[in-house]
């Protein structure tokens, strides 16, 4: 492993695993990114919030989102990184999770991912899709999950 790249969440289990990441790649003497996706209807919403809150005279601009994506991995690469000696880069996004998290990956020359996911029912992933399954499919690299 020269490059890996973990998909943040506010998750126990994302937190876990972004630990063991950064321990893994710190092990092997390996770059890491900490990646945090902020769907589109996260983007949506926090748009509508901030324009109830300010009766419309604000807006929340898409490089905002993705700043306070990148800061929200900050933050977590800080909590759960704090006791592995390992530099990370920290980087947000908006946009579908799973290509999103493919997109950069290739982008950055990443040889393994790791992603959480959780658990639901084969009916679920038939009807509604699964972004992890999605990576996991479409990715031409290791993959490591861990379910909630």
């Amino acid at each position: 492993m020269d490059h890996a790249l973990a998909v943040v969440g506010p998750t126990e289990t994302a937190k876990t695993l972004t630990q063991e990441a950064g321990e893994l790649a710190a092990g092997v003497d390996a770059d890491l990114t900490l990646l945090y996706v902020a769907d589109e209807d996260e983007y949506d919403e926090k748009r509508k919030q901030l324009a109830e809150v300010t009766r419309g005279n604000s807006t929340y601009s898409v490089g905002q989102a993705v700043e306070g994506a990148r800061a929200y991995a900050s933050d977590i690469g800080r909590e759960v990184l704090d006791d592995v000696d390992i530099e990370y880069e920290a980087v947000g996004m908006v946009g579908e999770r799973a290509e999103t998290v493919l997109s950069e990956a290739r982008r950055r020359g990443c040889d393994h991912l790791f992603i959480s996911g959780r658990k639901r029912s084969p009916t679920g992933k038939a009807l509604f899709g699964d972004d992890t399954q999605r990576v996991i499919l479409e990715s031409n690299v290791p993959v490591t999950v861990v379910t909630e």
